[in-house]
């Protein structure tokens, strides 16, 4: 045996081979793999065995029946017999998704411009309700539309007219939890599981809930009635959340008790509106932002938050409108957006008189 050559759990990969098949053995890489890690160093592409010296011919010869090497997808290659690992899947779903056009070298790890998406990105990302990596029949991976390969083997290809930003986790390019999240959604019909995956993804801090419906959106799932009534589940979630969010800033940052969740009308007049906290001596309301457009509805419907906003600014009331996002990302900030207005109210005009009702 190669001293040098790395063992993973008990495999040892094969050296590479000279571009000679009558001598398989000799090692003449130029590049040698052991500057490579983990599943780098067990899955190659044919592009990156070349680059190391290894001829197709010579690949070819190694993936014969009881060889030491096998082909796991069109130009991929798994250096060990056996059974792939889950690193090793999503390896080499990376690498047959991202392979670049002939004749030019591999970018980065060999993975272009694919990500993992759907199921597996979850499974990533740490999500209970989503199965095991190696559970899963295919390995989704985001694609730009343009490309021109086939969903083959365990990898189904995702297309996007704009691929979003992955994220890298474990080392490898996952796409954002929403876009993973509509990926997994549009392969499902059990409503239980369609649930159960939209609410771990709000209440355990993956995402929020009006990121994830603007992605189902944007997928057009919203027909589905399985998917609107999880929908459903999901923004009550989210708002919840988000008003605890809410209460624990008001609390920790030491601002004053304002009235909670009220509906505000001028007196023996029109109903202005409902508010999540109002401060009625700095005249002072705070609006968490949880808005999440679905598909089909009406734009005036949409209009609401700002027709609301001018009428009760021309009554001399300063309005916030606060997102969950912000209130879990940058309390700090938004501690200091209230304190502000709060401070700010001696030195305006005082405001129309408003009577406040229980919402």
């Amino acid at each position: 045996m190669n001293h040098n050559s790395p063992t993973y759990g008990g495999q040892t990969p094969s050296p590479v081979s000279p571009a000679s098949p009558t001598s398989p053995a000799a090692p003449v890489s130029p590049r040698p793999l052991q500057h490579l890690s983990g599943a780098q160093r067990r899955v190659l592409s044919v592009a990156q065995l070349r680059e190391h010296g290894v001829t197709p011919a010579a690949t070819a010869e190694r993936c014969r029946p009881g060889g030491p090497w096998q082909q796991v997808l069109p130009g991929v290659f798994l250096l060990h017999p056996g059974p792939a690992t889950s690193e090793e899947r999503l390896h080499a779903a990376l690498l047959y998704a991202g392979r670049p056009a002939s004749g030019v070298l591999p970018q980065q790890k060999g993975f272009g411009d694919a990500m993992v998406t759907g199921l597996a990105a979850l499974a990533l990302y740490g999500f209970t309700s989503a199965p095991p990596l190696l559970a899963l029949e295919h390995v989704d991976i985001v694609v730009p539309s343009t490309r021109r390969l086939r969903s083959t083997g365990f990898v189904r290809l995702v297309r996007a007219h704009t691929p979003p930003l992955p994220q890298e986790v474990t080392g490898v390019p996952v796409a954002p939890v929403a876009r993973a999240l509509a990926d997994a959604v549009a392969q499902l019909s059990d409503a239980a599981t369609v649930r159960r995956l939209l609410t771990e993804a709000v209440r355990g801090g993956h995402c929020e809930a009006a990121a994830a419906v603007r992605e189902l959106t944007v997928a057009r799932l919203l027909n589905r009635p399985h998917v609107v009534d999880a929908v459903d589940s999901l923004l009550a979630e989210g708002r919840a959340i988000a008003e605890d969010r809410l209460y624990r800033l008001i609390r920790e940052y030491g601002l004053p008790d304002p009235v909670w969740n009220v509906d505000l009308r001028l007196p023996g007049g029109p109903h202005l509106g409902g508010v999540d906290a109002y401060w009625p001596d700095h005249a002072v309301a705070l609006e968490l932002d949880t808005r999440a457009p679905r598909q089909g509805e009406d734009e005036a419907e949409w209009s609401e938050y700002a027709r609301k906003r001018e009428h009760l600014e021309r009554l001399g009331l300063t309005v916030l409108y606060i997102t969950p996002r912000k209130l879990r990302d940058f309390p700090d900030q938004q501690a200091t957006v209230v304190r502000t207005a709060l401070t700010a109210s001696g030195d305006r005009e005082p405001a129309a008189y408003v009577v406040v009702l229980p919402r």
